[in-house]
């Protein structure tokens, strides 16, 4: 999850480290790495590459076991291969998880830079 902070905020921050010594393209820098560590960090823990992926680990794992059932098994679930429907089920879902993810990834939030002052140089 990415963390956002307000403009005054923003400015404050940018305010103490320019006191303390640092320039303007210092602090430019600084913001745009720890922007990009935190838009890194959200794509590596979208949700969807979770739960997709656990659906499609555990769909396989099932659609294994249904391959493989006897058929006493298969007539304890009233002659359905429940284990290889659910399986199925499971990898279409969790396939339709990582499509979507593939197909609409997070957006990046947009940083919103403090208006230049009318004494400050570019």
């Amino acid at each position: 999850m990415s963390e956002h902070f307000e403009p005054e905020e923003r400015a404050e921050a940018a305010e103490r480290l320019r006191r303390a010594g640092y320039s303007e393209a210092d602090v430019q820098r600084e913001v745009t790495e720890l922007e990009e560590k935190s838009a890194t960090a959200a794509r590596i823990f979208d949700l969807r590459r979770i739960i997709g992926g656990l659906f499609v680990l555990y769909g396989v794992i099932l659609t294994l076991t249904g391959l493989t059932d006897s058929d006493a098994e298969i007539d304890k679930a009233q002659g359905i291969n429940i284990n290889l429907w659910t399986g199925l089920g499971m990898l279409a879902l969790g396939l339709f998880f990582l499509v979507w993810l593939w197909l609409r990834p997070t957006a990046h939030p947009t940083p919103t830079l403090p208006a230049p002052e009318e004494g400050d140089q570019p």
